[in-house]
């Protein structure tokens, strides 16, 4: 369970109705393919044991005292299993019928915990049989012993920090205020749900809809275990519908239709970080709640899930064009509101032929365009110097008459040259100095071209930039509003290429193209042979192993150590990890080192659950330490 990793499962065995002694048979053979895929929780559907589709039957004693025998070799089938295990049966307390989840672990069954709302419309007709259980625990005897019995019992593994486990079952969570809200208020970190629920058309969709939204809600994992093949078709079929889902997001899912164990690791730490920051949920003790604990072996998770190499970009087609219009969108809405507000009719672009000032060029023609305004009120401003190539001046020149902003070149290359002269910088050395000045030179250019022109600097800078500090300060560092401060790399590769798929100019749609495969550089330093000489990614690292330690550190708030461990997965076979590992020592010491740069950002539209901004996401002194982070990642060296 090393990084809060629990491996869960959800089981449907095949059941014959009121037979106990096959389906105890099936889920003791559950219970073994479970713990044998290293499963440490394991659910099985509600009135399991029985069958849930056992009618007036369930009145029959003999039915519920072969249902206890039946709980008491699941038990004893547990016995040195390190898992614990939740199955549904009927049970009778002081004469009274309800519906339950028994937990067990290692021989012993720890507590009965009864269903809250029973159902009796439509195809349901359980308060024929159970009573609602109560809230507050009590004892109920069971194989000689006296165990708890109530709806608010939480369970507490030792061994993993923060797993705590709240039980419910089926149409609990289809009620407006049902027990898994109060568990997860009173601490639960994972929810686990045995149910019934038989299938009717698109029945699926609503109830996935329900399980996401109520892992989402209470910011928890979450065990949906549903009754399969076996029970009776008199007038329902049930389809199976296993869900493991964390946050809102579906880990795994079995096929309806199919009895099925579906395996899914549920991350406890990321769940532990999200409440941490989500300064409106409430958890915390309750006086009302029986916590029970029980113990786990301490050991890695083998981790059956994956992590995206690309976190900010979708995988899917679809999805992925629906993002980037939608990111367009909030990035032009941003910037009109700007405009709008300032009364500016114009906007001031340092156009290089990058990705970068591509988008940022995009951007504000699409801005315009919603404003009314003619294209012409962009001044795209190219600027060469000492490391500018053919390929990007002319990309940049293409792009912007097609797009109908108008061109205005300034050659910096005499006034930096003054510049060196009055600060003795020989043009020899190519340190920082001869680098920066001319970013210096630029953005100074471009401000004083807005200010004839009563325009607006666009700034250009993306957020992977912004968050390695790879921007000089009070150079491209600074403008008056930055479009792209909230979009990473990876996906301002993307969004480029969106705008290239969508539009229905084929000139644009090579340039955008070339742009693309243009390898990303400032340009500071002279070309050799005409080719840029200078690419960011030898320098700094590649932008999509900077953009997965970004988003995992910031969005998910996992340590060095845990982003290293997945990321080895995530990019086996493209990178090697001292390769990865190189580049992780580089972004952690850059991104706390350059603090200072995001401290003073201009303002730009937030486009993501990832932002660096000082005014909202990113609240960080300039003058914090990376030691602690640092002493982990060298740790993993030996």
């Amino acid at each position: 369970m090393r990084h809060g990793f629990i491996k869960v499962a959800a089981v449907t065995p095949k059941v014959k109705v009121a037979d106990t002694i096959f389906n105890t048979e099936q889920i003791c053979q559950g219970i073994e393919e479970g713990v044998k895929e290293g499963a440490k929780v394991i659910a099985f559907p509600e009135l399991c044991i029985s069958g849930y589709t056992c009618g007036d039957l369930f009145l029959q004693e003999r039915l519920l005292s072969s249902c206890r025998e039946g709980l008491v070799k699941i038990a004893d089938f547990t016995r040195g299993k390190d898992a614990l295990v939740f199955a549904g049966l009927p049970f009778e307390r002081e004469g009274k019928l309800y519906n339950v989840a028994a937990a067990v672990h290692d021989g012993e069954v720890l507590c009965l915990i009864p269903k809250t709302f029973i159902p009796s419309y439509g195809e349901f007709y359980e308060t024929r049989y159970f009573r609602a259980g109560n809230k507050k625990p009590v004892l109920a005897a069971f194989d000689g012993k006296e165990i708890p019995f109530g709806t608010n019992i939480l369970l507490k593994g030792e061994g993993v920090e923060g797993l705590i486990i709240g039980c419910e079952i089926c149409e609990d969570i289809w009620a407006p205020d049902g027990p898994g809200i109060s568990h997860a208020l009173a601490g639960a970190s994972l929810l686990v749900n045995l149910s019934a629920s038989n299938e009717t058309v698109n029945k699926d969709t609503y109830r996935e809809m329900l399980v996401r939204s109520a892992s989402a809600k209470l910011i928890a994992g979450y065990i949906y275990c549903s009754s399969g093949e076996g029970e009776s078709t008199q007038d329902l079929v049930f389809g199976g519908h296993n869900m493991i889902v964390e946050n809102g997001s579906v880990l795994a899912k079995g096929r309806r239709f199919e009895n099925q164990t579906v395996i899914g690791d549920i991350d406890i730490n990321r769940l532990r970080m999200e409440r941490r920051r989500m300064n409106t949920f409430a958890c915390g003790d309750s006086p009302d709640y029986q916590v029970i604990p029980f113990s786990l072996k301490k050991e890695e998770t083998r981790l059956s899930r994956t992590f995206s190499c690309t976190p900010f970009v979708p995988e899917n087609k679809e999805e992925k064009e629906k993002r980037c219009d939608e990111i367009l969108s909030i990035q032009s809405m941003g910037l009109k509101k700007r405009l709008q507000h300032t009364g500016c009719k114009k906007v001031v672009i340092g156009v290089s032929g990058g990705l970068d000032s591509t988008l940022a060029l995009l951007v504000s023609a699409r801005t315009l365009d919603m404003l009314g305004t003619a294209r012409e009120n962009i001044i795209a401003v190219t600027m060469p110097c000492f490391g500018t190539t053919d390929r990007t001046y002319d990309n940049a020149c293409k792009l912007t008459e097609i797009l109908g902003a108008v061109l205005k070149e300034v050659d910096i290359r005499e006034a930096v040259t003054v510049h060196f002269r009055d600060i003795g910088q020989s043009m020899d050395n190519h340190d920082v100095t001869y680098e920066n000045s001319q970013a210096r030179e630029r953005t100074q250019v471009l401000m004083d071209i807005a200010n004839q022109e009563n325009a607006m600097v666009i700034g250009t800078g993306d957020m992977s930039e912004l968050a390695l500090g790879w921007a000089t300060y009070n150079g491209d560092h600074m403008s008056m509003y930055g479009v792209n401060a909230g979009v990473p790399k990876t996906l301002v590769r993307h969004l480029v290429r969106y705008y290239a798929d969508t539009c229905q100019n084929e000139k644009l749609k090579g340039i955008l193209l070339d742009v693309l495969d243009t390898p990303v550089s400032p340009e500071l330093l002279p070309p050799v042979d005409g080719v840029i000489s200078q690419k960011t990614e030898d320098l700094v690292g590649p932008y999509e192993l900077h953009d997965y330690f970004l988003y995992y550190m910031l969005r998910c708030g996992f340590e060095p150590e845990k982003i290293y461990r997945i990321a080895r997965t995530s990019f086996a076979g493209q990178y090697d990890d001292e390769i990865i590992l190189k580049w992780m020592k580089v972004f952690y010491k850059r991104f706390f080192s350059q603090q200072f740069k995001r401290s003073c950002l201009p303002d730009g539209p937030k486009v993501g659950s990832v932002a660096v901004s000082p005014r909202g996401d990113l609240r960080m002194p300039s003058d914090a330490c990376v030691r602690v982070w640092m002493e982990q990642l060298e740790r993993e060296i030996s």
